[in-house]
């Protein structure tokens, strides 16, 4: 099994897909543990002394201003996990839980929080084990952290609340680890805060939604040339020489995609046979230009990301210099931003979409085609509602791209006064994730259905691959009406597993 070792200075977001969904084991650097062990003497020292440090001999946000004595300090700890551990609503995701807890790990590594050696291991036992804390959908407002989400990770460190074994069923949390041989942590000075204080959710989704927007802005750029075929459009527009004199580089690639996807077409190029076109709608013309736009912000977004991963989010943090210092890092602006920028640009992505569908369907703007590409129309409705279902589906997307960061409200009694809401900007960009991929397959659906009914032309191979592959994947060609979803959930599956754009490649060679 694939095993990433955990620093000082961060990892990588494949170290965390890898942890997140591969499964990979955890190992902890002697860098790592080092670190943590130097850091700890720094807040060892600190909380022997009478003065009051804030995480250290203090409470917590609004309470800060409470010296805590010695002898309350484990229960400080205990209580704050405890308390905080207040999420309500539906289970998130295995793979979030996962990236949330690597990612919290990968920070207490840096050696800023003063966190033991012991409790980091653990941290790693946990994960090792396949046990995943259950985190709810609400108690993040993406300032001080996901603070619910990781209590409820750290909740599972102590041997308290529920959790979910490696066989998918959920039990108590002791029971689990006494299981694996995975001694509870017992929590001393600032750990406990440390293990709540961080971004990590955010960032996990982040980078899970980066990796699946990468497949599916290639898979768009395929649609969208499918669809320029089957409309008989002109390919003319994706010439490199065009795109280079408006250089954004998004719009580049998607346009050198395309143009990789329609090579040998017999179906381009026909805009000035019987109606003839001086050009293409904006939803085939223009598909570079909106896809190449949310490519750049991909890219941005990237950026952002790999700076949060070298991060050391806590508060407060242990410095080189030996100074324990409260900060505001934990605030999630940064990457709510991005996580908002991805839903906008996601939409806009589904919307063109979406208008390619419906001209494909409209008998009168389809260039030939029978409506609603139907075996019979009248008789036959085609794929009239799957068109409905894609709408439905943009117009969610247009909900889910109001940004959240956009919104505050305040906490703990008005200590915590401004908060970034980036938590709910992950989540719903993973619910525009999904969407997008529907749309894309129905997209898929539409145009490969609409090629087949081109008689006497030939598609370019690479879209004469797409064909076979998604055939042979169970999606079913022209013909009569039928039961639809089956074949909208076998698209969809194509388009989810990254075979659309393996099928193009085995023609094309690596999509940009």
């Amino acid at each position: 099994m694939h095993t990433v070792v955990v620093g000082t200075s961060g990892v990588s977001a494949s170290d965390v897909l890898a942890v997140a969904r591969g499964g990979a084991r955890i190992e902890l650097s002697a860098e790592a543990v080092a670190a943590l062990a130097a850091a700890r003497e720094i807040v060892d020292a600190l909380a022997a002394k009478p003065d009051p440090v804030y995480g250290v001999s203090t409470g917590f946000g609004a309470l800060a201003t409470r010296h805590i004595s010695q002898e309350l300090r484990a229960q400080l700890q205990r209580n704050i996990v405890r308390s905080h551990a207040a999420g309500m609503g539906p289970r998130v995701e295995r793979e979030v839980v996962r990236a949330l807890m690597f990612l919290r790990l990968k920070t207490v590594c840096s050696g800023h929080t003063g966190v033991r050696p012991e409790v980091a291991q653990t941290m790693a036992d946990v994960l090792n084990a396949g046990i995943t804390p259950v985190v709810h959908e609400y108690g993040s407002l993406g300032c001080s952290g996901d603070l619910a989400p990781l209590s409820h990770c750290a909740l599972t460190l102590m041997g308290e609340g529920d959790a979910e074994g490696p066989d998918g069923v959920v039990r108590p949390a002791g029971e689990l680890l006494a299981e694996h041989g995975i001694q509870p942590v017992e929590l001393r000075e600032k750990e406990g805060l440390a293990l709540l204080n961080g971004t990590d959710g955010m960032l996990g989704m982040l980078i899970m939604a980066l990796a699946d927007l990468d497949t599916l802005y290639k898979s768009a750029d395929i649609t969208a040339a499918l669809s320029l075929e089957a409309l008989l459009g002109t390919d003319k527009v994706l010439a490199p020489e065009l795109h280079a004199i408006r250089p954004h580089p998004g719009q580049g690639a998607s346009a050198a995609n395309m143009l990789a996807v329609l090579k040998g077409s017999q179906l381009t190029g026909h805009h000035q046979d019987d109606a003839p076109r001086v050009q293409d709608a904006y939803s085939v013309r223009c598909a570079p230009q909106v896809a190449g736009a949310g490519r750049d912000t991909m890219a941005h977004a990237r950026l952002v990301a790999e700076r949060e991963l070298a991060a050391a989010v806590d508060n407060p943090v242990v410095l080189p210099d030996g100074r324990v210092e409260s900060n505001g890092n934990f605030h999630g602006a940064p990457v709510a931003y991005v996580l908002d920028f991805l839903a906008v640009a996601a939409a806009d992505l589904g919307s063109i979409a979406e208008r390619r569908t419906d001209r494909l369907l409209d008998k009168n703007r389809s260039h030939g085609l029978p409506p609603f590409l139907a075996d019979d129309a009248g008789v036959d409705s085609g794929l009239m509602i799957a068109q409905y279902t894609q709408a439905a589906l943009v117009s969610e997307m247009k909900r889910l791209a109001v940004p959240a960061s956009a919104d505050s409200i305040p906490s703990s009694a008005m200590q915590e006064d401004h908060v970034s809401m980036g938590w709910s900007a992950a989540r719903k960009l993973r619910t525009a994730v999904d969407n997008l991929t529907r749309i894309i397959a129905i997209e898929l659906y539409a145009a490969t259905r609409a090629i087949e009914l081109r008689e006497g032309l030939s598609p370019a191979p690479a879209s004469q691959a797409v064909i076979e592959a998604v055939r042979a994947a169970g999606v079913q060609g022209p013909g009569p009406d039928r039961f639809l979803a089956p074949d909208l959930a076998a698209a969809d599956a194509f388009v989810r597993g990254g075979h659309l754009v393996t099928a193009v490649e085995t023609v094309t060679g690596p999509l940009r």
